[in-house]
């Protein structure tokens, strides 16, 4: 099964567009297509994030909402530490390294994101950084309903 792990913005932004692509992204996992790799570093970042005072008020994030999220990572996804040694890899932003650091912990098969940092890395010790259009494009293409019709 493909290993993923997902950059906080993947999460956040399918809490505030539940029928945006991100949310699609979600909705896979949840349907079992991909194992879902997470850091307790990721998690947290999740959490902060959707807690900003602006991002509540403005699309009507509640605790609950949050804490589902939280509880669902915690209890579904695969938990990996996230302290590999990936110092120095984004110098613009040394905070994407987390993201990095899970996906090498986790011999991930992709990392999916938002990030224009982390996109413009391309690929990080051989796993392709993917966004969210062409990781959906791929669990399309890697899916058994499409290989059952070629």
């Amino acid at each position: 099964m493909l290993k993923v792990v997902l950059d906080t913005n993947i999460f956040v932004s399918s809490l505030l567009v539940k029928a945006g692509l991100p949310a699609q992204i979600l909705d896979a996992w949840r349907e079992r297509r991909y194992l879902l790799i997470v850091s307790p570093a990721i998690i947290a970042e999740t959490r902060a994030t959707l807690d900003y005072p602006r991002i509540r008020r403005k699309y009507a994030i509640t605790d609950e909402d949050v804490e589902q999220l939280v509880t669902l990572l915690e209890r579904d996804a695969l938990l990996v530490p996230g302290d590999a040694d990936v110092a120095g890899a984004i110098p613009e932003d040394p905070a994407d390294e987390m993201v990095l650091a899970c996906a090498v912990d986790a011999q991930a098969d992709v990392i999916v994101s938002g990030d224009r940092h982390l996109l413009d890395t391309d690929s990080y010790r051989s796993i392709p950084i993917l966004t969210v259009r062409q990781f959906l494009e791929r669990l399309e293409t890697d899916s058994p309903e499409s290989t059952a019709a070629n």
